[in-house]
């Protein structure tokens, strides 16, 4: 899996562990642009790559954040108070959490609990509503000699954009596209959706894989992580991956067990979905591998029950 290419810097964000969240410096002469923020933990690791790129804070033009998820935009806040002459490029429905985070907060707590919560992600800091810009469905900026288009993709998140790069012919996908962690990628490419809270629709996240391989796009920059270039084979897997969440959906709609038990056979049916690819791909079963899956599944399940219990009211 290639992992970075010319003005596109891939940077591991540290986020729980190294190989797990990225973020993106995109440099254009004596400007740059950072897609994806990570956590308030992850700023030094920005600071960093833009200054080997021998760029300052103050050349950075652009933050991008795909939607509010916190280990996408959680350093957001705190990034901009040190990049004075950046505007945040936000979707309609995330630029609302960023100006005003007590609500993204409160929830976030609710999923992870508050001290798990403050360690992961600290304060997280508001942006001032005047360095916000909301970017439309299909809108395009320019960005030194690069076109960069926003197309909105719901199924992971309502409030979620994507962004292709004209110059790359690359999409950056949030977690519209899935995840691909470095330690898996040893026998070829191993990928799998992300179903977390709160907004997992597996209709539409298959849309939103149309949606970025319509763009003709030839690479895709994931922030679970880094850069894929064999699409074809990736929306296979991802197609795989979402028609089995969506059995576990409706699963959950017809059961009669109580919320833990739902939980709980929906993590352990992830795993042993996980383990069988792991296999199926010849990938080992070491305990730092089943780790990083665990804490994938643990927050996928409580994404599906969580869309079984918002059909089930809706149906009500």
């Amino acid at each position: 899996m290639q992992t970075q290419i010319e003005s596109i810097r891939v940077i591991d964000g540290h986020y729980v562990r190294e190989g797990l969240a990225s973020c993106y410096l995109m440099i254009e002469e004596d400007k740059g642009a950072i897609i994806e923020t990570n956590t308030n933990h992850s700023i030094p690791y920005i600071m960093e790559e833009i200054k080997k790129a021998n760029l300052k804070p103050e050349n950075i033009e652009y933050i991008i954040i795909t939607h509010v998820h916190l280990d996408h935009a959680g350093g957001a806040g705190k990034l901009m108070e040190i990049c004075k002459n950046a505007t945040l490029l936000a979707h309609p429905r995330a630029a609302k959490h960023v100006i005003d985070p007590s609500r993204l907060i409160a929830s976030s707590i609710q999923v992870y609990g508050e001290e798990n919560f403050r360690a992961l992600y600290g304060d997280i800091i508001p942006v001032p509503e005047n360095r916000v810009r909301i970017m439309e469905d299909e809108e395009e900026i320019t960005f030194g000699s690069r076109k960069l288009k926003f197309i909105y993709t719901k199924g992971h998140a309502n409030h979620h954009f994507v962004i292709y790069d004209s110059k790359s012919n690359g999409v950056f996908t949030g977690d519209s596209f899935g995840i691909a962690y470095p330690i898996f990628q040893e026998k070829g490419l191993f990928i799998y959706p992300t179903t977390t809270p709160t907004d997992f629709d597996p209709s539409e996240a298959k849309i939103s894989l149309d949606k970025i391989l319509n763009t003709n796009c030839d690479k895709v920059f994931l922030t679970h992580f880094g850069m894929i270039t064999d699409l074809q084979n990736a929306q296979k897997q991802l197609i795989e991956g979402l028609n089995y969440a969506e059995d576990l959906l409706y699963w959950c709609l017809k059961s009669d067990k109580n919320d833990t038990e739902k939980q709980n056979y929906v993590k352990d049916s992830l795993m042993s979905y996980f383990k069988q690819k792991m296999d199926q791909f010849g990938i080992k079963h070491t305990k730092e591998r089943l780790e990083m899956l665990n804490f994938d599944a643990e927050l996928n399940a409580m994404g599906i029950l969580v869309s079984a219990k918002r059909i089930s009211k809706k149906s009500d």
